[in-house]
């Protein structure tokens, strides 16, 4: 998924250089999934910055093949995107089969696509996983972030909650929330894994969110939000799989010099 408009970030977060020959970060996701077996590629766009998401895809893997989905050809145009669950949705079309979802800005690491690769193998109708990652592993230096935090059952997701105030104390306990929580906690960073089955739900899902919140010019239609009730109303059962990876993420300009840090012997 790589259509947000960025607004924290003041620019196209999704094509910002970190690597040490030019590389952004999906370029990265895009070597690790293929080196764990993953065969297509699909790049969720806005129309307006396609071309250079293009360009930069040329000069980074040459003729790999690329599935390109406009996000904004789905539904009522408007300057902000309508959401993660209506990305999916935008580009069920360019889905044969089963699938991983990854948001364009964020840095997994190899085994979390290992992970994703194993969970995708056996994936049957009515079930999804998650790769979840430690909060500790997720939490900046200092500043508060909001992160999806995940209540598992048996290695199975029993709720997803999405937690303000998630920081890393003076004394380098942890606090999500204002609640200190152990540095393993896990959390979901948007990383998922589908049967393609799933699709008619989201479209379903899709189209009663738009018929509620056509009119609301900020609504946004999410994909856990959406999962979760998929699981509550018993028709998905997601699994969980933790993964050890260090997850890198850019938000803010100042997280550059610390993504190119975390990525210079990549």
């Amino acid at each position: 998924m790589a259509a947000g408009l960025g607004s924290r970030f003041g620019g196209v977060k999704q094509l910002a250089r970190v690597g040490p020959a030019g590389q952004a970060i999906l370029d990265f996701s895009i070597q690790d999934g293929r080196a764990a077996g993953f065969g297509e590629v699909v790049l969720i766009v806005r129309s307006d910055i396609e071309d250079d998401v293009r360009a930069h895809i040329v000069g980074q893997h040459g003729d790999l093949p690329v599935t390109f989905v406009r996000q904004d050809e789905l539904g009522p145009p408007r300057e902000k995107p309508w959401g993660t669950l209506h990305a999916i949705v935008s580009g069920s079309k360019a889905i044969d089969g089963p699938f991983a979802v990854i948001n364009a800005d964020d840095y997994y690491g190899p085994r979390s696509f290992e992970l994703a690769a194993e969970c995708l193998r056996t994936i049957e109708p009515g079930q999804a996983a998650n790769v979840a990652f430690q909060i500790g592993h997720t939490v900046p230096p200092s500043g508060a972030v909001t992160r999806a935090v995940t209540e598992v059952a048996d290695g199975y997701l029993r709720a997803i909650v999405e937690t303000d105030g998630c920081e890393r104390l003076a004394d380098g306990r942890l606090s999500a929330g204002g609640e200190i929580v152990p540095a393993e906690t896990p959390v979901s960073m948007n990383f998922w894994c589908f049967d393609r089955s799933v699709l008619d739900d989201f479209d379903e899902r899709w189209q009663a969110f738009y018929a509620a919140n056509g009119k609301n010019p900020l609504a946004e239609c999410q994909l856990p939000t959406v999962v979760g009730e998929l699981r509550d109303d018993g028709r998905l059962r997601v699994k969980v799989v933790s993964s050890a990876e260090q997850w890198i993420g850019i938000t803010n300009p100042d997280d550059l010099d610390l993504a190119r840090g975390a990525l210079a012997d990549r």
